[in-house]
């Protein structure tokens, strides 16, 4: 393989303006630039893989060169998810190598942890979600770091990167060139590294231990939940150092007001994106994080697990299971942290205390409009591996109401937005006015947020709808197809019993009569008739078809589908507000009229189907009686014919002159063959008028009907 010119290696180490191709390998950008040196993404051009190169600045002191070689040698030696994984250098890059070996990294699609809170939407911290995955894998990779010795010393939003696996994103850590390896040993008394996360014992070259990552940690996650840094973010660490020390150890936000003065405060600010519930578990642990004092940050050593308490707290924080539920009656999302094996009846009666909404009212739907199963414990409306309010939500609806009139009271203004809508040419600092807006930006965002939440909401009553809707087609065709089949019979019946009433008017006179079998069939005539109407669902059947009619139509409609709410065409923010407020309340009273008719058509559904069942099982009885009657009158029929044969024998023996017998097998079969063959020209064979006049007659009474 033809090998680059040595320029090309030094270009590239020392900040390549072109794209060097090596082998199959090209440059495709420039990822990053740190102190040590600089990061390249490389493509392999046939397999499409790609690396993350990191190259070591060539005027690095001989010190920092092998501070680089000690981050290439721990980087090689750990395998966690949540720490980048070094990858071998491939052949065709090798000739890039000179005195200072290259780092090859995995590529971490995704940008870093900084360009996400830089995003406008995070401008007043992450979404819940994102909040816990932060802490769940960033705070799994420091453990592990600890674990196998090692403090990271420079974990800062831009040493935390996202990958995309499978889906999910996992924040990965990065730079490990300031990471100190405790079998060198256990104190550390020289750093420098980024100062707006570095612990406090950091800034006074003083010994520190693996306490130092639980400061930079703790100040992170604190940025991701509100969008800025807990301490006097506005000032630099030198100013605030002084002023932050002497703070209570449960402390955990501190600011300064327009006189200078300094507050403190051991609550998270608003506004955020946390539910009460995170909120409460998250506050302890930030105040574990955020203890001045090294010796007790963490919550210190646990005896019996020989950890660190943070990271109990931190397991146990996010092993909750929290159902996040939103009240369509009130637009009012209520968060439950869920017992062990709680049950939805446990769940339901919390439920009724906070909302009035009484337990055989409360209807829950998942988001796909399936109803929960009030035989599985409450935790089927939690989603494992789904976390955060702003990922799954369960609706709650009232069954006794089906308007709901809304739009609900929205969001209160802050006061500091507040201020800037009274008065709009109001002259603030800069760092002020960007507090401000961010504020405001989060009002305009939480709105849309509101509007979205409300919209699923009425996705959720939709599909529930539907299967409501199914649920009552295989009703309906199963209505109509009782009813086709009990026409069906009854036609049979009819035609049958007509054509018996016809025969025996027919042989009355010279046959065998029976006044009470001849009123059962008549009475069977009636009933068959009054049968008819029982079959006749048409009433029913176009109620359906009204209401399928009107489910199409709710369908059709574009509020069913979710509208584009805000528009954000002006740059000015009061205007933004302004427009936002205005709209708000004409979108959600058509929301809510929708949702309205969604619902006016689900209790329609819900009344119809007892109707539904009542004419089905009509039908179901009408049939049996149908085919009950049926069978009366045919064994009625034959027992006419046991008679005639009889009846027959007795003629003829009486003839014959002969003692009367009973019957043999073989006169039994000659009788048959006589009767069947006769029963073309009368329904009980040939009898002559003479036989009928013989005296041993035997009239019907003698025999039981």
């Amino acid at each position: 393989m033809e090998r680059l010119p040595a320029g090309a290696a030094v270009a590239l180490r020392g900040g390549c303006p072109g794209s060097p191709t090596c082998g199959p390998w090209e440059m495709r950008e420039r990822l990053g630039a740190g102190g040590f040196g600089n990061v390249s993404l490389y493509q392999h051009r046939e397999s499409g893989a790609r690396l993350a190169v990191k190259a070591c600045r060539l005027e690095l002191t001989a010190r920092h060169q092998e501070r680089w070689r000690h981050e290439l040698q721990i980087l090689r030696s750990l395998n966690h998810p949540n720490v980048v994984k070094a990858q071998d250098l491939p052949e065709d890059l090798n000739f890039l190598v000179n005195d200072v070996p290259l780092l090859a990294m995995e590529y971490c699609s995704r940008g870093d942890l900084r360009k996400l809170l830089n995003a406008p939407e995070n401008c007043c911290g992450l979404k819940e979600s994102q909040v816990l995955s932060v802490l769940s894998d960033v705070g799994s990779g420091i453990q592990y770091l600890h674990e196998n010795r090692i403090i990271h010393r420079d974990l800062k939003p831009e040493n935390i990167v996202l990958q995309d696996e499978a889906g999910k994103i996992l924040y990965k850590i990065i730079d490990l060139g300031y990471a100190k390896d405790l079998d060198q040993g256990s104190l550390c008394t020289s750093f420098v590294g980024t100062l707006q996360y570095l612990a406090p014992e950091l800034f006074e070259n003083s010994s520190y231990t693996k306490t130092v990552d639980f400061w930079s940690l703790g100040t992170v996650v604190f940025e991701c939940i509100t969008g800025f840094r807990p301490f006097l973010h506005n000032q630099q660490p030198f100013a605030w150092h002084e002023k932050i020390k002497r703070k209570d150890p449960k402390c955990i936000f501190a600011w300064e007001e327009m006189t200078g003065e300094v507050r403190f405060s051991a609550y998270l600010p608003t506004p955020n994106s946390l539910c009460s519930t995170i909120v409460e578990s998250v506050e302890p642990w930030l105040q574990m994080m955020l203890t001045w004092d090294p010796q007790q940050r963490g919550g210190g050593m646990d005896p019996d697990t020989n950890s660190y308490r943070c990271f109990q707290v931190m397991e146990q924080l996010l092993s909750l299971k929290i159902v996040h539920i939103l009240n369509m009656t009130s637009a009012k999302i209520l968060s439950y942290s869920l017992h062990p094996e709680e049950s939805l009846h446990s769940l339901q009666v919390r439920i009724e205390s906070d909302t009035g909404i009484s337990l055989g009212n409360q209807e829950l739907l998942l988001e796909m409009g399936s109803c929960l199963d009030p035989r599985k414990p409450a935790s089927q409306c939690v989603i494992d591996g789904v976390k955060g309010w702003d990922s799954y939500m369960v609706y709650l609806f009232d069954k006794s109401k089906t308007t709901y009139e809304g739009p609900f009271a929205s969001r209160t203004l802050s006061d500091s937005v507040n201020y800037i809508v009274k008065d709009s040419k109001i002259q603030l600092p800069v760092f002020q006015l960007r507090k401000i807006w961010a504020e405001a930006v989060h009002y305009v965002i939480g709105l849309k947020d509101d509007y979205s939440r409300l919209f699923q909401g009425q996705r959720a009553a939709m599909l529930s709808l539907l299967r409501y809707n199914t649920n009552l087609t295989n009703r309906k065709n199963n209505m109509i197809s009782a009813s086709q089949q009990l026409k069906a019979k009854l036609n049979f019946f009819q035609q049958s019993i007509h054509l018996d009433l016809e025969r025996y008017s027919d042989q009355m006179t010279y046959g065998i009569s029976s006044e009470k079998m001849l009123k059962a069939w008549k009475d069977m005539e009636e009933k068959a008739s009054l049968c008819e109407k029982v079959a006749d669902i048409g009433s029913l059947d176009e109620q359906i078809m009204a209401l399928h009619t009107e489910i199409v139509e709710l369908q059709r409609s574009l509020h069913v589908r979710q509208t584009k709410l805000f528009s954000f065409d002006s740059t000015e923010m009061v205007r933004i507000i302004v427009q936002t407020v205005q709209s708000q309340d004409w979108v959600l009273k058509e929301l809510f009229r929708h949702l309205s008719k969604l619902l006016g058509c689900k209790q329609k559904i819900i009344d119809l189907l007892p109707s539904i069942d009542v004419a089905l099982n009509s039908i179901k009885e009408a049939d049996n009686s149908v085919m009950q009657m049926q069978g009366k009158r045919q064994r009625e029929i034959w027992h006419l014919l046991k008679i005639a044969c009889v009846r027959m024998w007795l003629s003829q023996a009486t003839l014959t002159n002969s003692q009367y017998n009973p019957p043999t097998l073989r006169h039994k079969e000659a009788l048959c063959q006589s009767l069947t063959s006769a029963t073309l020209g009368h329904p009980f064979g040939r009898v002559h008028k003479a036989e009928l006049t013989q005296p041993s007659f035997i009239p019907v009474s003698s025999f039981t009907l």
